[in-house]
C-alpha cells in the first residue's frame, strides 16, 4: 500500500499543478477531499490493514493528507487574491443610489397628535400593555357580564381571565388618578389589542390615543372644545363635524365624534359605509364610579375622557381607503409620506 500512496501523491501533486481557476479548485476538492473522496476511501481501506502494516502505511498516509490539504489551502489563497486583484470598477456605469429611511405615517400621525395636543397643554402618560383585569375593566365601570369581557374581544393572557392584553387605553386614567393630585390633563398613546376581524376599517392590533382631564370645573362644552379644537388643526379648519350621542361603562353623558369622510367627500364609500361620515373617536364625562375608583371624589371632581385610533385617524388623513395599506410594508406607499 506504500507505493500506492506514493503514486496517489503524485497524481494529486499533478491535478494540483495543473490547477487555474477556483472553480477547478472545486471539483478538485469534490473529488478527493470530501467524506467520501479518495482520501477517505483510501482511510477506509487503511483501517483494513493487519495491525503489524499499520504504523508504517498510516504515517505515510497522514503526511499524504496533510501535504496534500496545505497545497489545496496555498493554491486558493493564491487564486482568491488574484480574483480580488482582477477586479475593476466601470467607471461608465451610473452610481448607486442611496435611499434614505423616512418615519412610518403611522409615527408620523401619532407626533402630530401628540404636538397639537401638547400646545392645549396636556402631558404625555404611558402604561403596560399587559393588563390585569381590574385596571382594564373593574375599576372602569365594565360589569362582569358586559359583552367586551367575552372571548371574542379579548385576547386573554391566564386561563382565569385576570391577565390580558389590554383592550384600550383607558387603563391609564386609574392609574393617573390613582397616583397624580388633581388637575390632571394627559394624553396617554399606545398600543391596543381586540380579537376582532382584520377589515378595510379596523385591525386586531393597533394604536390608540387615549385623553382624561380632571379638574373641579371641567365641563362637556370643554370636551367638545378640546375635539373641535383638534380636528380643525389635524384635518382643516373647514373639515365637517358631528357629535351622536353612545354609551361607554366608563363616561356618563357619552358621545362619539364624526367627521365628514375625506375620502368620498360625504357621497358614501365603502369605508364610511356609504353614510359619508367616519367616526373618528369616543368621549364624554367620566363616570362618578371610576372617578371614585381611581380615588377621586366625583362631588369634588369633574373630568372628561375621550379616545381615538391612530390608524383611523391616519387613514383619513392620508385619504387611504383600507387601512391595511399602513402595514404592507410596500415602499410604494410608505414612500409618498416621508
Amino acid at each position: 500500500m506504500l507505493e500506492e500512496l506514493q503514486e496517489l501523491r503524485k497524481q494529486l501533486d499533478a491535478e494540483l499543478q495543473a490547477i487555474t481557476s477556483l472553480r477547478e479548485l472545486e471539483d478538485f476538492r469534490l473529488r478527493h477531499l470530501v467524506r467520501r473522496g479518495t482520501l477517505a476511501q483510501v482511510r477506509e481501506r487503511f483501517r483494513q490493514l493487519p495491525a503489524e502494516q499499520k504504523p508504517v502505511v498510516g504515517r505515510e498516509l497522514h503526511a499524504l493528507e496533510e501535504a496534500i490539504r496545505q497545497r489545496y489551502n496555498e493554491i486558493r489563497q493564491r487564486l482568491e487574491t488574484q480574483a480580488e486583484e482582477q477586479l475593476t470598477v466601470d467607471l461608465s456605469l451610473p452610481g448607486r443610489r442611496f435611499f434614505l429611511g423616512g418615519r412610518h405615517p403611522i409615527e408620523q400621525v401619532l407626533a402630530d397628535i401628540v404636538s397639537i395636543f401638547t400646545r392645549m397643554g396636556f402631558c404625555v402618560a404611558e402604561g403596560p400593555d399587559i393588563e390585569d383585569d381590574e385596571h382594564n375593566f373593574t375599576a372602569l365601570n365594565f360589569p362582569p357580564e358586559h359583552p367586551a369581557r367575552d372571548m371574542q374581544d379579548t385576547f386573554f393572557v391566564t386561563p382565569d381571565r385576570q391577565i390580558l392584553l389590554r383592550t384600550h387605553t383607558s387603563p391609564v386614567q386609574i392609574r393617573l388618578m390613582r397616583t397624580l393630585p388633581p388637575p390632571i390633563r394627559a394624553i396617554v398613546p399606545g398600543r391596543v389589542y381586540r380579537n376582532e376581524e382584520i377589515n378595510p376599517r379596523s385591525l386586531a392590533e393597533f394604536h390608540q390615543v387615549e385623553g382624561l382631564v380632571v379638574d373641579r370645573t371641567t365641563s362637556f362644552a370643554e370636551l367638545k372644545g378640546t375635539l373641535v379644537a383638534f380636528v380643525q388643526q389635524m384635518y382643516g379648519p373647514q373639515t365637517a363635524y358631528r357629535f351622536r350621542p353612545s354609551f361607554f361603562p366608563f363616561t356618563e353623558p357619552s358621545a362619539e365624534m364624526d367627521i365628514r369622510c375625506v375620502l368620498c367627500r360625504g357621497e358614501g364609500c365603502r369605508v364610511c359605509k356609504g353614510s359619508g361620515w367616519l367616526e373618528i373617536c369616543g368621549c364624554g364625562m367620566v363616570h362618578p364610579a371610576v372617578l371614585r375608583n381611581g380615588g377621586l371624589d366625583p362631588e369634588t371632581y369633574l373630568g372628561f375622557a375621550f379616545g381615538m385610533g391612530i390608524e383611523r385617524i391616519a387613514m383619513l388623513r392620508l385619504a387611504l381607503d383600507d387601512i391595511r395599506l399602513l402595514y404592507l410594508n410596500d415602499l410604494r406607499i410608505l414612500q409618498q409620506f416621508r
